[in-house]
């Protein structure tokens, strides 16, 4: 079966292709995971070849709600590294995912900010200037190492379901006439590319950059599936390792699917354009859905979110063990 065989990203083999997506839980404890979601992250990584932990906020303005994990200060190390033990006994790779909220920020005591003027959560966001994008660079790039200090074998890029990154990158929510603008693909993939760099250098080579991909609005005017090639093009060169594909500003549902790999024509335009692995997510709950993708070539790993969130057996059901 193609989801049992292992696959190395950089340097680290997985066991399997079998990988349980970000989903936030809302139950950190001051900003760190205690000892009940690392339990819940151990029962699920049995069986399951890479774990991507729920998103944490890199600088405080850029919180998405309260209960949300951090990776904006050095006292949750020690915390996390309670966590990457737990999934790293079980014989799984774990990943950290790394996100800015930009205008969906919410209770952060913060004026909200994002690429352009517009309504926000907390009321009416700010245009963000060079100054604070190059702080939210170094910000991604500190969490990145703090990550890797805390033994977590990778960091993912929050760029999908209407947050930061995903902001600049779709026409929607991006009107700027600067170079992070929409207009060409260049910028609007230029803050994406200067953080996996500078990551990149901070963390050395041995280190998994990964970048969740809100790869489509499905809305008129914003991001398309034409698109992707070019975005993912750019991304592998600035040093991404694999591209974990979603859905963009309308979040990670697509409307009027439900059926197992429902975002696959985006993964395929991924997985078509680079030569780094891709992850597929969406409606799959069954082994054999995991395998029919696998064999359509669309992915190399799939994400298995609600089936494992109910069962923390799934994975370890799906190999027969």
């Amino acid at each position: 079966m193609l989801y049992q065989e292992p696959i190395n990203i950089c340097g680290r083999v997985l066991k399997n292709r079998i990988v349980m997506p970000p989903m936030a839980t809302g139950k950190a404890v001051n900003g760190a995971p205690g000892e009940e979601m690392v339990e819940y992250y151990r029962q699920r990584a049995r069986g399951t070849g890479l774990v991507i932990v729920e998103h944490e906020y890199v600088m405080l303005q850029g919180m998405a709600h309260p209960g949300q994990l951090s990776m904006a200060e050095d006292f949750v190390i020690p915390a996390y590294r309670k966590l990457t033990n737990a999934i790293h006994g079980e014989g799984s790779a774990v990943i950290a995912q790394l996100n800015h909220a930009g205008v969906k920020a919410m209770d952060t005591g913060l004026p909200p900010a994002g690429p352009s003027a517009m309504p926000a959560k907390d009321g009416m966001a700010e245009a963000m200037d060079r100054d604070q994008i190059r702080a939210v660079v170094e910000a991604f790039t500190v969490a990145a190492v703090r990550a890797k200090e805390a033994g977590f074998d990778g960091a993912e890029l929050h760029s999908a379901h209407g947050y930061l990154l995903n902001q600049f990158y779709s026409p929607l929510m991006n009107h700027r006439d600067d170079e992070y603008s929409a207009k060409s693909m260049a910028d609007r993939t230029r803050l994406h590319c200067e953080i996996i760099r500078t990551v990149r250098e901070a963390v050395g080579e041995f280190f998994i950059i990964a970048i969740r991909f809100g790869a489509c609005d499905f809305e008129e005017g914003g991001s398309r599936i034409e698109d992707i090639p070019e975005a993912v093009k750019a991304f592998e060169a600035a040093g991404t390792d694999l591209i974990d594909i979603s859905g963009g500003t309308t979040g990670f549902m697509r409307p009027g699917h439900t059926e197992p790999g429902y975002l696959k024509d985006l993964s395929f335009a991924a997985k078509t354009a680079v030569s780094v692995p891709v992850i597929l997510t969406g409606g799959v709950t069954e082994a054999r859905d995991m395998e029919n993708l696998l064999q359509e070539g669309v992915a190399d790993l799939i994400g298995v979110g609600r089936a494992l969130l109910k069962d923390p057996m799934w994975s370890l059901n799906a190999l027969g063990e």
